[in-house]
């Protein structure tokens, strides 16, 4: 393994400055615009707001020009509320992608010491282990462009999408328990998809440390039928051509060719996940006074790393991780069965997995030492760089697969973690477009039939059982995210590989 230098990241010190002003809550994308004064512009990329009041650590927001001048400030206001946790180190992070969210920012990334800090069930959000997985094949463009409504239609016919979606499993106590310990490894186990896919999985696609009987019943019960199903919201199954490629090394490394076609996966623990953080979001809010912790935001509710709740807390979340990379595993396994039916000599190899909600630990740099932290990425993207111990062999020299979902009328990309992406951020990126407007502000400007028709006339099929989520998902109520890649690899925190475009969408 390649050691980089221990002294790149340094713990930034408290300054006085005056308060930021006070900012009434406001919808989703629809809030005020980010107070430019509040900002000190650090280098092109990156601005940084410095402590005061109860901040301990300074806010980042690495953003371009025109991204910053988009972003809600509620953004800037939930950065400073998550730099005044106990135990915080570094800074308070947010990603070019940042909308404001559940107590952090989506977009938000922050890491906190082993020993005084605390885990936040709202720094990890609702959709545990929520990612994206993408899957090589050697077919061209062309020939699936020929056959692209048929293979829609088998797609959608065998992975199950939507709100309350049902799978063909079924699940009693003892098998969820085997899931939430197994995670994808325990799908490989039961015919869907084999061993060689593990190796392309975030942590070999089963993370250590979980805890089924950390997960509450009602919990479970939401996951019993849910297994292989996308969910609803932003999920999505696509087909998408690989329409350009920025690094042709690092794409030939990845098995990246130009005008061949490749398969994204975007969901994640479903209700079970949803279910873990309403019960302890719950939980630490009730006893945040007994561990003598005061929350700038209720929503920020956490507990300490060492204590009871935390440890349970982070022994259920490691179950949900293991239930979202089963569920991509499994959702694999229908996909292929699903290009078989179109193209019987279709092999779709697994290039990574990767998940963008979740708290880990991990073993970072701070004024050169070596400090075992927990890092909380709440729609941000591990970036790990080349010689990195936790990527697989075969992807340890080129540096980590970053995949960025776009939207289904954009597009969606391939990053690479680098060595200088270890110094930003404790090795994160953005996760995806991120939002530009509410659900609610899209299905008031667009109609999901007119959204689909639109689309197919560009070539690009949409298949959904609500035609208002196609609306919600619509792609203008997204930022640009060629802008949103753009200032990720300008701020350093990884690099463009290649471009990807759509070509069909099975959308929950």
């Amino acid at each position: 393994m390649q050691r980089r230098r221990c002294a790149a990241r340094k713990r930034l010190a408290p300054s006085r400055r005056r308060p930021l002003r006070e900012v009434g809550s406001s919808l989703h994308g629809e809030g005020t615009a980010l107070d430019r004064s509040r900002l000190k512009r650090k280098s092109e990329y990156a601005w940084v707001i410095e402590p005061w009041g109860r901040m301990r650590v300074p806010g980042v927001i690495y953003a371009s020009e025109r991204l910053i001048s988009e972003m809600d400030d509620k953004v800037a206001e939930q950065v400073c509320h998550v730099a005044e946790l106990p135990g915080i180190v570094s800074a308070s992070f947010a990603m070019p992608d940042a909308h404001w969210g559940y107590g952090f920012p989506i977009g938000g990334v922050a890491a906190f010491e082993a020993g005084s800090g605390v885990v936040s069930a709202g720094g990890v959000g609702f959709d545990i282990s929520c990612g994206v997985r993408c899957l090589l094949s050697e077919l061209d463009a062309d020939q699936v462009r020929a056959r692209r409504k048929q293979l829609a239609d088998a797609l959608f016919k065998r992975v199950p999408a939507g709100v309350g979606s049902r799978g063909e499993l079924r699940l009693d106590d003892r098998a969820t328990d085997a899931m939430l310990e197994g995670g994808a490894a325990w799908a490989v186990e039961r015919g869907y998809g084999d061993g060689r896919d593990l190796e392309r999985i975030e942590d070999g696609g089963c993370v250590s440390g979980a805890l089924p009987e950390a997960v509450s019943s009602r919990a479970k019960d939401r996951q019993r039928e849910e297994m292989g199903t996308l969910g609803s919201g932003n999920h999505y199954l696509e087909v998408q051509r690989i329409a350009e490629l920025r690094d042709a090394d690092l794409g030939a490394g990845f098995g990246l060719v130009e005008g061949k076609v490749v398969v994204s996966i975007h969901c994640g623990s479903r209700g079970l996940g949803h279910q873990i953080g309403t019960d302890y979001l719950k939980r630490m809010a009730l006893e945040a006074g007994k561990y003598g912790i005061r929350l700038p935001d209720r929503e920020l509710a956490c507990a300490p790393l060492g204590s009871k709740l935390g440890r349970s807390y982070l022994g259920a979340m490691r179950a949900a991780m293991n239930c979202a990379m089963a569920n991509r595993q499994i959702i694999t396994h229908l996909a292929r069965r699903a290009f078989a039916e179109v193209f019987p000599d279709a092999v779709l190899g697994l290039l990574y997995d990767v998940s963008h909600n979740t708290c880990k630990a991990e073993r970072h740099c701070v004024d050169g030492r070596e400090l075992e932290l927990f890092v909380h990425r709440k729609g941000a993207t591990r970036a790990f760089g080349p010689g990195h111990e936790a990527l697989p062999p075969a992807l340890r020299p080129l540096g980590q697969p970053v995949l960025i979902g776009g939207t289904m009328g954009t597009a969606s990309y391939v990053l690479a973690g680098t060595g200088a992406s270890m110094d930003h951020a404790f090795g994160s990126a953005c996760h995806g477009a991120g939002r530009a407007m509410s659900r609610r502000r899209a299905t008031k400007r667009w109609k999901g039939g007119d959204v689909v028709r639109h689309l197919a006339e560009r070539g690009i099929e949409i298949r959904s059982p609500s035609l208002r989520g196609v609306a919600e998902e619509a792609p203008g109520a997204y930022k640009d995210v060629s802008e949103v890649v753009e200032a990720a690899e300008r701020a350093g925190l990884a690099r463009i590989v290649a471009r990807l475009e759509p070509i069909v969408c099975i959308k929950g």
